[in-house]
């Protein structure tokens, strides 16, 4: 018996996942009941069978990443695990609901541009293009990364390095000096 526990690691450490071939900074973060508790969070917060082990494995990397940066363990890791994987549940849907709405607003555009042989549209794409070039870089990055890339403000200050009312800032200044100028050129 206290050779199965040296060779294993000590009970309630993760038994034989703990360590592996390369080492304890390999070691699985989740145990297979916590791991079968994220799946069930997942599921009840309705994400598709198919990506449940993409949520997994998010709940993994944000234990990962907290080790990294030296942070404490929870205390529990089972509920912070399930509170992890609800918030990747809400943030998949709402990025389901954007990529819908874009969808669905490149539709609506389709018969305008049909109807107008597109030269209307190719006519705005130019203004709007011309608008970007004329923009600070540090206004025109965050229009980018918003409305090109659709990357939430959160995601944009954190990939910048600058607080999330910054980014709200630029992106407002962006924005007005954009229509003011497509007013402008009559373009809209």
């Amino acid at each position: 018996m206290l050779r199965r526990i040296t060779r294993r690691g000590a009970p309630g450490q993760g038994g034989p996942r703990q360590g592996g071939p390369h080492g304890p900074e390999a070691a699985d973060p989740l145990d297979p009941a916590q791991e079968d508790r994220v799946r069930s969070v997942l599921s009840l917060g309705g994400v598709p069978h198919g990506e449940l082990q993409d949520g997994v494995q998010q709940v993994r990397l944000r234990l990962l990443e907290r080790a990294a940066k030296g942070e404490q363990a929870p205390r529990d890791v089972s509920a912070w695990a399930a509170v992890v994987a609800s918030n990747w549940a809400m943030d998949f849907h709402r990025a389901r609901r954007r990529q819908e709405r874009l969808g669905e607003r490149l539709a609506a555009l389709r018969p305008a541009e049909a109807g107008a042989d597109g030269a209307e549209s190719r006519v705005l794409a130019l203004a709007v293009a011309q608008g970007l070039d004329a923009l600070p870089d540090s206004q025109r990055q965050v229009v980018v990364l918003r409305f090109y890339a659709d990357l939430p403000v959160r995601d944009i200050a954190a990939e910048l390095g600058i607080p999330e009312g910054t980014v709200k800032s630029r992106l407002h200044a962006a924005v007005r000096m954009l229509r003011t100028r497509l007013h402008e050129g009559e373009v809209v």
